[in-house]
């Protein structure tokens, strides 16, 4: 697949190290002036040296598509600066890795590419990225956040052979930076190791300079400028770190359970109802200051690796949608129940698609519904293969339901408005519930819903 990982620092280099051995196309971005402490293993160092050498990496500078296509298809990784990521208009990625370690979000949002993944504290799985991968030092390093956010940023550096903010080498005042020691030197406790804007800087603690920053780059006060390890192991500055190891184990494993999911699945949205017991258009009534099929819309436009369908009867709901790359299934007559919308949507997904291994099926009256349930229903249903997947509360099943491919002979059976629940309770074997808050699976049936 065509990877883009935003950042180029050791951490994103080790991600790409991952991302590389398992034979992805790579393309990274940094910014004009790259602060990698640990430059010695970063391909960052391309931006400034034109390439870089990581283990087995090359990482080669490049200024357009022309360049990048020509590096990667040479066999290396193409490095562009490119602040903002422009580049996703022509590399047109189907990963989108945000490594650039900000501690916050810089502009990354969900719909970027069809699977995004958040390194680090920031990003919120389900709100603006697929996924988030851990990497604060400890048990859970490198885990894979489905739901929620990383720990939070604490600002005291992760413990080292017993040190944590000693191993840290910071500005003393703004200005041109002049290394004293390089990475690699063995360096004693309160020796001069730089100076910055003419002040110099003093060592925390005895160690390896195991980071610095390049010779003459400007920096401000109290800027981390390198780091010292204890445990004085050299090869260690040379590289790749255990830490930036655990964090690539991560994100390859999100992206390697993408890869398997993204030509498997479509999303079929239900949107014909004739909304009898609220007396009228629900679709249409405000929610948190939006049209209630608005919320699903936006859901759906989340997962764009799989095709889409809305099967509704309204020319304003069929608009919304196509500007979302939602394909609409006309159904102009909802008195017939949903079973019908169900198998319309079923059949032009399947002419579409026949290899399809399952469809998700979701209903645009659920405002409340989380995009990292429908994200775990899709990984469930990947991993279990002849299953029925819908989200529920304890026993409890409720929408989205995502149907194995096995099951989609007896659902285009169905008629009137139950829909699919007559052969979830034959087949209740069959059925696996991804846990939600029961406020996810609400929907508005009647007015009062909406208070």
């Amino acid at each position: 697949m065509k990877i883009l990982i935003r950042g180029a620092g050791d951490l994103a280099t080790g991600i790409a190290s991952r991302l590389y051995g398992a034979g992805h196309q790579i393309l990274m971005t940094e910014i004009a002036v790259p602060l990698t402490v640990r430059r010695t293993v970063a391909l960052s160092r391309a931006v400034y040296e034109g390439s870089a050498q990581v283990e087995e990496m090359k990482g080669v500078l490049v200024k357009d598509q022309a360049g990048a296509e020509q590096v990667m298809e040479n066999g290396d990784i193409a490095v562009v600066v490119d602040e903002k990521a422009v580049c996703c208009e022509w590399f047109r990625p189907d990963v989108i890795v945000d490594a650039i370690l900000a501690k916050k979000n810089l502009g990354t949002k969900i719909t970027d590419a069809p699977f995004v993944i958040g390194v680090g504290p920031g990003f919120t799985a389900g709100v603006d990225c697929n996924c988030v991968v851990e990497t604060k030092r400890g048990h859970t390093l490198g885990n894979i956040i489905w739901r929620g956010a990383a720990i939070p940023n604490t600002g005291v550096p992760g413990n080292v052979a017993g040190y944590t903010i000693e191993r840290l080498i910071r500005a003393e005042a703004a200005g041109i930076l002049e290394p004293k020691a390089k990475i690699g030197d063995y360096v004693e406790k309160s020796s001069v190791v730089a100076v910055t804007g003419g002040v110099p800087v003093y060592a925390q603690m005895t160690g390896i300079v195991r980071g610095m920053l390049q010779p003459g780059v400007q920096v401000s006060k109290n800027l981390k400028i390198g780091d010292i390890d204890a445990r004085a192991e050299i090869s260690h500055c040379y590289t790749i770190s255990d830490k930036a190891r655990a964090i690539g184990g991560g994100v390859l494993e999100a992206v390697t359970g993408f890869e398997r999911m993204k030509d498997e699945f479509a999303i079929v949205v239900l949107a014909a109802g004739a909304g009898t017991r609220f007396g009228g258009n629900k679709l249409n009534a405000l929610v948190r200051n939006k049209p209630l099929y608005e919320h699903t819309l936006e859901r759906v436009e989340a997962f764009s690796a799989f095709p889409a369908y809305i099967v509704t009867g309204s020319e304003e709901i069929a608009r919304e949608a196509e500007q979302k790359d939602i394909a609409t299934v006309w159904n102009k007559e909802p008195e017939r129940g949903i079973a019908l919308s169900l198998t319309l949507g079923l059949k032009k997904a399947l002419e579409d698609r026949p290899g399809l291994k399952g469809i998700l099926f979701t209903v645009c009256d659920q405002p409340g519904l989380d995009t990292s349930t429908m994200q775990q229903i899709f990984r469930t249903a990947s991993r279990h293969p002849g299953s029925i997947v819908c989200a529920g509360s304890g026993e409890r099943t409720g929408n989205p339901v995502c149907w194995d491919r096995t099951f989609f002979p007896k659902l285009l059976t169905l008629e009137g408005d139950e829909g699919g629940r007559q052969i979830m309770r034959k087949y209740r074997e069959k059925v696996k519930i991804v846990q939600a808050d029961p406020e996810e699976l609400k929907d508005i049936d009647r007015r009062e819903d909406l208070i």
